[in-house]
């Protein structure tokens, strides 16, 4: 297989162009990793590892959630910033890496992520489909050959200082962020102030109260409602009392090691919090407590009953 010329520039960086998101190819091609060679659908972005997890991981028909696919994105790009800007990454190689994350983020290739929910644990094949899948797009975009796994590699690139033990946690926390912020909580608050001000319009209006089938004592409809809009309250602040929590990311080399990142506590993952979450106040603590984060879920145990609360 012969690999097509790629235009560079005066200083030997490719030639990024502008092309849709999709591949105008059909049957298959051949990808391989260590175990060999496997065939994939010509136009999908994903290699050999997606493809493996595809065929024996097949269960149930439940899909990983397109937001945590999302939140990889926010990930991806911000380890591509990093290394880029500490100099393990090219610096066109950081910035092709962040400019494919962000059209993950936006969900433009949400139809290269088809794997299940199902899977071998921490999250690792999920890891693996979106570093091949911005690894393709990425050789695609500078005329490469897809599955050559050059000039940018899946691993060893958009992958570098990083492990699903902790780019997996820090993908369901930014997913569950960006989900409170927007969707959630503001429209779970329009509901709670629409029920509250019927509550207050109907406070003198008197009903027949029911329990156990029959009539009970009598309250207004405003009474009745008063409690829908207290529930609401209830589950609001139970919500946002998990975002502290949210808030702190497992990400930082390997399982909260430092392994394979910066030399310092936390690895890549530090400096690029602010990118990974692109939410104002999130934070990272040190080494010791992103292992504790690739390990456990301090938000879910509250925020689950809080969300079934508000519904």
């Amino acid at each position: 297989m012969n690999t097509p010329h790629r235009r560079r520039g005066a200083q030997g960086t490719p030639r990024v162009r502008d092309l849709p998101t999709r591949i105008d190819a059909t049957g298959t091609r051949r990808e391989t990793d260590a175990l060999g060679t496997v065939e994939v659908p010509a136009d999908r972005y994903w290699g050999a590892r997606t493809q493996r997890a595809l065929v024996h991981f097949a269960i149930g028909d439940d899909r990983m959630p397109k937001a945590v696919y999302h939140a990889y994105g926010y990930v991806k790009k911000a380890a591509a910033l990093v290394n880029g800007r500490e100099g393990r990454l090219a610096g066109w190689q950081a910035d092709l890496i962040a400019h494919v994350a962000d059209e993950v983020i936006s969900g433009a290739l949400d139809d290269h992520f088809p794997l299940y929910v199902w899977q071998a644990g921490s999250g690792t094949q999920t890891n693996m489909n979106v570093n091949e899948v911005i690894s393709n797009r990425a050789i695609q975009l500078v005329g490469g050959v897809l599955g050559s796994k050059d000039p940018v590699h899946p691993d060893d690139h958009v992958n570098l200082g990083q492990s699903a033990n902790d780019t997996f946690p820090t993908a369901m926390h930014i997913a569950a962020v960006r989900i409170l912020h927007d969707p959630l909580l503001p429209q779970v608050s329009l509901l709670q102030e629409a029920i509250a001000a019927k509550s207050r319009a109907w406070y003198d209006i008197v009903k027949t109260g029911r329990t156990h089938l029959q009539d009970a004592v009598p309250l207004s409809v405003g009474q009745e409602w008063s409690g829908y809009a207290a529930q609401l309250s209830d589950a609001l602040e139970r919500l946002r009392a998990t975002l502290p929590d949210l808030y702190q990311v497992a990400i930082g080399g390997t399982g909260g090691t430092g392994h394979q990142g910066d030399p310092g506590p936390g690895g890549v993952g530090v400096p690029g919090v602010p990118h990974v979450a692109a939410i104002e106040g999130c934070v990272r603590e040190g080494a010791d407590h992103g292992i504790s984060l690739s390990r456990r879920r301090p938000a879910a145990g509250p925020g689950s009953p809080a969300v079934e609360r508000a519904v």
